[in-house]
C-alpha cells in the first residue's frame, strides 16, 4: 500500500472512531475560519482542483502545501475571493468569498508571491496610505514595530533590502488588523537568516491571536511554523495532519546509519540487526528500527566488545521532506 493510501486508510479509520466524540463537542466549537466542502474549479475542459474538503480552526497557522501545477494557487485563489468556485461550497469568515460585501475584504490580509510598495514613499507613509482604506486601521509606529521596521521608517520603501521590503508587504496586510491573513510563499529568495527573522514576525502574529494560510515550497518553514498542513497533488488533499503525523510520518521506522571499517566482518553482527542491515553505494550501513533504544544498545555492544568504532552515527526519522516528496509523486 502506498503511502498515501495508507494515509487515506488511517485517516478514515480515526475518523469513524471519533464521530460520536466530535458530534458531541461541535456544538462547543468557534465557527471555522475556513470551511471548503467538495470544492471543484474548471477552466474549460480541464479541472484544476478535483472536490477537495478543507477546513481552517480559528487562531491556527494552516499550511497548504503542494507542487506547481497540483491546484494550491488556484485553491488560494478562490479563497481569497479572486476566483469562482465552479462547484462545492466555500466560507472564509462566515461568507462565499466570492459573493462577500465589501467589508468582508477588510477582514483579511493578503501577502502576495510579488508585490511593491510606493517607491517615492517612506516606510512609515506606505503603511499609512494604506491605513486610510481600512474603517479601524491597527497603530501604525505598533504596526512597523511588529515587523520590525521601526528604524526604517523615514527610509525610501525603493531602497529598502529584499527582506525589509518582505517585511513591509507583511505590514500592509497588517495595517487593517485582519483576522485571516493568506501568506503565499512569504520568504521565497530569502536567506537562511532572513527567514529566520521572518519566522519570528509570523510568531507575533500568532501570539496577536491571527488565523493563517500559509503556503510555502520550504518544508523546515512548515513544520517550524504550522499547527496543521494540508498536501494537494493533481488536484486533490493526498494528507492531511500535524507535521508530526502527516502521512502517517510518526509511524515509519526510525533510521540508523553508520560507518565500518571495510575488515570487519558483518557475519559477527546479532542476527537481529544483520537481517535489516543494508549498505549503500558510499558504504554507508542503515538499519531500520521500531525499537532504537533496544537496538543502538545492541548495536554498540556489539561494537565496543570488538573495539570497533562506529564511524558517522546517526539516528534520524523520515523528515517531513521526504513525506512530502513521497505523497506528491505518487500523485
Amino acid at each position: 500500500m502506498t503511502r498515501a493510501a495508507r494515509a487515506r486508510t488511517l485517516t478514515v479509520m480515526f475518523s469513524n472512531s471519533v464521530d460520536a466524540a466530535v458530534a458531541a463537542t461541535d456544538a462547543d466549537r468557534p465557527e471555522p475560519v475556513i470551511r471548503v466542502h467538495g470544492l471543484v474549479k474548471r477552466y474549460g475542459e480541464h479541472e484544476a482542483v478535483h472536490g477537495i474538503d478543507l477546513v481552517v480552526q480559528r487562531g491556527e497557522i494552516f499550511a497548504f502545501l503542494g507542487p506547481n501545477g497540483a491546484g494550491k494557487t488556484t485553491t488560494v485563489e478562490v479563497l481569497e475571493g479572486f476566483r469562482q468556485a465552479s462547484a462545492g461550497s466555500v466560507s472564509v469568515l462566515g461568507h462565499d468569498p466570492w459573493q462577500a460585501p465589501g467589508a468582508w475584504r477588510a477582514r483579511l490580509g493578503i501577502v502576495l508571491q510579488e508585490s511593491g510598495a510606493e517607491p517615492g514613499l517612506t516606510t512609515r507613509e506606505c503603511v499609512a496610505l494604506y491605513a486610510g482604506y481600512y474603517p479601524a486601521p491597527r497603530n501604525i509606529d505598533e504596526t512597523l514595530a511588529l515587523v520590525g521596521l521601526s528604524e526604517q521608517a523615514g527610509e525610501r520603501a525603493a531602497k529598502l533590502s529584499g527582506g525589509q521590503r518582505r517585511r513591509l508587504d507583511v505590514a500592509l496586510a497588517l495595517i487593517g488588523d485582519p483576522e485571516l491573513i493568506f501568506l503565499d510563499e512569504p520568504t521565497t529568495g530569502f536567506d537562511p537568516s532572513a527567514r529566520r527573522a521572518a519566522w519570528e514576525v509570523v510568531d507575533g502574529l500568532r501570539r496577536l491571536g491571527k488565523t493563517i494560510f500559509l503556503t510555502t515550497h520550504y518544508m523546515e518553514e512548515a513544520e517550524r511554523l504550522a499547527d496543521r498542513i494540508a498536501v494537494i497533488a493533481a488536484g486533490r488533499i493526498v494528507a492531511e495532519g500535524t507535521p508530526q503525523t502527516l502521512g502517517g510520518r510518526q509511524l515509519e521506522a526510525t533510521q540508523i546509519s553508520f560507518m565500518l571499517d571495510g575488515a570487519v566482518d558483518l557475519q559477527t553482527l546479532p542476527p537481529a540487526l544483520a537481517e535489516r542491515l543494508a549498505r549503500d553505494d558510499s558504504g554507508l550501513l542503515r538499519l531500520s528500527s521500531t525499537a532504537v533504544t533496544a537496538d543502538l544498545h545492541a548495536l554498540s555492544g556489539w561494537a565496543l566488545e570488538r573495539g570497533v568504532e562506529l564511524g558517522s552515527l546517526e539516528v534520524s526519522r523520515p523528515t517531513l521532506e521526504d513525506v512530502y516528496l513521497q505523497l506528491t509523486s505518487e500523485e
